[in-house]
């Protein structure tokens, strides 16, 4: 996804990076730089405001229970991976 503007930071790597700012696992250069994007982009800001819904949801019926690292790890390169091939296929001719 692309809103077409200029930022500091592409807006996909915004959109890649969302669960680890919710989750305050960005370091502060990386933390400051999605903040100033999301406030300067309203797609993205849409974008973030449903992944925080959905995180919140999964918050409140798991109980705040935290998931394996190795689990962690697996769904994030597969997210990848799925993202990867979905660019891929989505600018191949009909």
């Amino acid at each position: 996804m692309s809103c077409g503007g200029e930022h500091a930071i592409d807006c996909r790597k915004v959109l890649d990076a969302v669960f680890l700012y919710l989750d305050g696992e960005c370091d502060g250069g990386q933390h400051d730089l999605i903040r100033s994007h999301l406030d300067e982009c309203s797609p993205c800001l849409r974008e973030f405001g449903v992944e925080h819904e959905v995180k919140m949801l999964v918050a409140r019926k798991c109980g705040g229970e935290r998931a394996p690292d190795s689990l962690r790890t697996s769904v994030l390169a597969r997210l990848r991976s799925a993202r990867v091939e979905a660019d891929t296929t989505e600018f191949q001719p009909d």
